[in-house]
């Protein structure tokens, strides 16, 4: 018993390490929308939202795949492999925007959500059956929490990096003389994120080595997340489609991943809807970001002991319609400030909606976490509804009519949903 106890402290500290990891990458978008609309000249914010949406596409078309890989190659491997295809991408992504080429560029982001798309079918389902399933809540706020701190220090670190005095910058562009003065102010602006991206990449490939090297524990999921005889999970359940909560699931998290984009990579362009300087708006991803590590924490203290997970999830829905009126009923200031205190009312989904969706899915657990990954491809469709109508009807508008049907979903799981087929 001394000996599991120690394997799955070990296996939790190797986790949080991965969760600090594509925490960090991911939440780069945010900021990345504002380097990619200045650096390729984008004349539109739907263009330039098309970081995200080639980033979280590639989960819909790469999960189901990376489900089948981790059949073949267990978890651990898989996770390793996952970092390499998150260091490739890396690698293009820098190289190709120094060259300010948008197309593959997106390429070097697709790669690195196909990257991710393998770690986190991997990473989610072992994080929540390394141990009781009604506790995973609990143990994913532990891993998110470095996630979040990641997510936080990493929008910080491109601002500081590659956005220091855009403003001016801005202007410098606007002021420029004519098309070749205008290239080279931005040749030079664009080439700023190489290094970081090199650096990134090498930081991935060792991170592979060492997760391949490491005592990382491998589970057998077809053992270990099973119910009762006579429950969800017994012999009559002979296909994946036998799992109705699963399905509602993967919609939940559909709409949990857009307006958690919306709320953390879309809060800039939200911001400047306000004409509020770039130089501000560019680090309102953080404060998003921060508001979710205050989620988690409370995750953390309270899940289990105090609230169970289906709970948590209802209270954070009705948070998140709360603070999503507030936005579209305030201006400036204000409305961003409790855009971005939806980082608290999403905080607690993830932890909450994965381990109530994949629960007594046995062997079929690997295409399980596989189908709730590729709803991940809310963060893809959402943002960009948003980019794509926010001029012609107004950014508030349009902002509380994608939040607020999304919301309505999560709350009706968090009641209803999730018992879908199974004896609760």
């Amino acid at each position: 018993m001394h000996v599991k106890e120690n394997n799955n402290r070990s296996a939790m500290i190797i986790m949080a390490i991965l969760f600090f990891v594509f925490g960090f990458v991911t939440w780069l978008n945010g900021p990345l929308i504002t380097y990619v609309k200045l650096a390729f000249g984008l004349d539109t914010d739907s263009k330039a939202f098309m970081v995200t949406t080639a980033f979280y596409m590639a989960y819909f078309f790469l999960a189901l795949p990376s489900s089948w890989v981790l059949e073949k190659t267990g978890m651990k491997k898989g996770m390793a492999m996952a970092l390499i295809v998150m260091a490739v991408g890396t690698f293009l992504f820098g190289h190709f925007a120094t060259q300010r080429n948008y197309s593959m560029s997106l390429l070097g982001l697709f790669i690195i959500g196909s990257g991710l798309s393998l770690l986190q079918t991997a990473s989610n389902p072992y994080i929540s059956i390394i141990g009781p399933i009604e506790s995973a809540a609990k143990r994913i706020s532990i891993v998110g929490i470095c996630n979040k701190i990641a997510g936080i220090i990493s929008p910080i670190v491109l601002s500081a990096f590659v956005l220091k005095g855009i403003t001016e910058l801005e202007g410098r562009v606007s002021a420029a003389a004519d098309q070749s003065a205008k290239d080279s102010i931005l040749n030079e602006f664009a080439s700023k994120i190489y290094t970081p991206y090199t650096i990134m990449a090498v930081v991935l490939v060792l991170l592979g080595v060492w997760i391949l090297k490491s005592a990382l524990p491998e589970i057998k999921t077809s053992e270990a997340n099973v119910q009762a005889p006579g429950s969800s999970s017994d012999k009559t359940k002979t296909s994946i489609f036998h799992f109705p909560h699963l399905w509602l699931g993967a919609i939940c998290i559909f709409f949990y991943v857009g307006v958690e984009v919306m709320a953390g990579d879309a809060i800039g362009t939200y911001g400047k809807g306000f004409h509020i300087p770039t130089d501000e708006t560019k680090y309102f991803t953080s404060y998003t970001l921060a508001a979710m590590l205050l989620g988690y924490i409370i995750g953390l203290i309270a899940i289990p002991k105090y609230i169970s997970q289906q709970a948590a999830l209802k209270y954070s829905a009705v948070l998140g319609i709360f603070f999503t009126v507030a936005a579209f009923l305030t201006k400036g200031y204000l409305s961003v400030g409790f855009v971005a205190a939806l980082g608290l009312a999403n905080a607690l989904m993830w932890p909450a909606i994965f381990p109530l969706a994949i629960s007594g899915l046995g062997k079929f657990t690997e295409k399980g976490s596989a189908i709730l990954i590729m709803g991940i491809a809310g963060g893809a469709l959402i943002p960009k509804a948003f980019a794509a109508f926010k001029d012609e009807y107004g950014f508030q508008l349009m902002f509380f009519v994608l939040m607020i049907p999304c919301y309505l979903y999560i709350l009706y799981y968090s009641i209803k949903g999730y018992k879908a087929g199974q004896n609760k």
